[in-house]
């Protein structure tokens, strides 16, 4: 692993994350996969115009997250919109056990991690790691896919109904 590509990485919080989020959104030439355990009409409501965009310049965009029926009541009703609202733009949604990790790895080279839920952040304080960097991005991609999280020509695709 190049130490150099760790030393060069930049921290975010809660007020700056999105900002820069966004321009890597904007900036996607292929691919986005966003791991987050809980997703929130509030926050879907920013991000999915960007979403929307994303999928009509044909980027591939996969998110993974906890089925809705794992959450309380109200939040299973929000979770279940906004899947449903990413179903209609062509993102594939994955349910694959209990995931608590929060990570983004947009065009197999920019990988974002740390302690914020991208998908639902709301007030909290957080933190999150961006590395530009194909070798460190290649290897969460290939520890995803062993870890049998997310591997797109065996995973199963869900687009199960959800709760009502």
């Amino acid at each position: 692993m190049a130490m150099n590509s760790l030393l060069s990485s930049q921290l975010y919080d809660q007020n700056t994350f999105y900002k820069a989020f966004e321009k890597d959104l904007k900036r996607a030439r292929t691919s986005i996969l966003i791991e987050s355990p809980f997703i929130t009409l509030k926050r879907m409501n920013d991000l999915l115009p960007l979403l929307r965009k994303a999928r009509q310049r044909g980027i591939h965009v996969i998110v993974n997250s906890r089925c809705p029926v794992e959450h309380d009541q109200e939040l299973a009703v929000q979770a279940s919109l906004a899947i449903r609202a990413m179903h209609d733009i062509g993102i594939n949604v994955l349910y694959t056990g209990k995931p608590h990790r929060k990570l983004e790895i947009i065009d197999h080279e920019v990988l974002w991690e740390g302690s914020l839920n991208i998908l639902s952040q709301s007030d909290s304080c957080e933190v999150m790691r961006r590395i530009i960097s194909t070798e460190i991005a290649s290897q969460m991609a290939r520890f995803l896919k062993t870890d049998g999280f997310i591997a797109s020509q065996t995973m199963h695709i869900s687009r199960a109904k959800s709760p009502k």
